[in-house]
């Protein structure tokens, strides 16, 4: 492989790794209430339930 292709290669891949590590550091959790946080559980639940039920 020509060495530009290697450039190309390696350009690529280090835009794909430091996109990836600038998601993650901008990434912030989202403050939930507690009823918003109970929501989410049942909501879960009743999904595990439910793929259980039907698998």
């Amino acid at each position: 492989m020509p060495w530009y292709a290697w450039l190309i290669l390696v350009v690529a891949i280090g835009s794909i790794i430091g996109g990836l590590m600038m998601l993650r550091d901008t990434a912030k959790k989202v403050p939930l209430t507690d009823d918003q946080l109970k929501r989410v559980h049942a909501r879960n639940a009743e999904m595990d339930a439910k793929d259980a039920r039907d698998n």
